[in-house]
């Protein structure tokens, strides 16, 4: 699932991703695969990400319930078509 809310937190201080990923020492390409749901930070990571961006965890990365819940159908689903 992409993180909307981290690309638009860096857009309100005009950051692109080589920026964000050089304050706090990852590369561009962790950026880029976070923003796009390929990649699962750490929680270090995460504040790290929060701190440089003046934002909360749950500003950034807390799911809403609904995404929580078609997410869990979705592996219902692909659990019950490998069967």
């Amino acid at each position: 699932m992409k993180n909307l809310k981290l690309k638009s937190a860096r857009a309100e201080y005009d950051m692109s991703q080589a920026e964000l990923a050089s304050a706090i020492g990852v590369t561009r390409q962790t950026i880029n695969q976070i923003e796009n749901g390929e990649y699962n930070p750490t929680i270090k990571l995460c504040i790290a990400i929060c701190k440089v961006l003046h934002k909360t965890l749950d500003q950034l990365f807390w799911l809403e319930e609904s995404y929580i819940q078609n997410d869990q159908q979705e592996n219902r689903t692909s659990l019950v078509s490998r069967l």
